[in-house]
């Protein structure tokens, strides 16, 4: 069973860093893109970050030069590193597994979503 837990969400003022931690298991997660989204409330669930097996990466234009996505692979874990932080960021932040790698700003081509962790920014 393919399971994917997000930790490391929490309330920062702005300007402030988190760093997100998204651990997998149940599959080799090597080979496969992975993903972060956000959902703000009241808002459609929107690309954040994407990271490929091979080190290519790619952003939202809304983060990019902020966040910075990695991963380790011996632990099957990707990261998310937020920096200068802004009240417009607070949302639910998810990971995601894309087994094709394709379309990565797109909801539908992950398979697996974790359960999410909050993410608060105040002014």
């Amino acid at each position: 069973q393919v399971q994917l837990v997000e930790s490391g969400g929490g309330l920062v003022q702005a300007g402030g860093s988190l760093r997100l931690s998204c651990a997998a298991s149940g599959r080799t997660f090597s080979r496969y893109a992975m993903g972060w989204f956000r959902q703000a409330p009241g808002k459609e669930r929107e690309f954040v970050a994407a990271s490929w097996s091979g080190g290519i990466t790619d952003y939202a234009d809304s983060v990019k030069g902020r966040f910075t996505i990695s991963r380790d692979n011996a632990k099957n874990t990707v990261y998310l590193q937020m920096n200068s932080l802004k009240p417009e960021d607070t949302a639910v932040y998810y990971c995601a597994t894309n087994p094709r790698g394709t379309q990565p700003m797109l909801v539908d081509p992950y398979d697996y979503w974790g359960q999410g962790t909050q993410v608060t920014v105040s002014s």
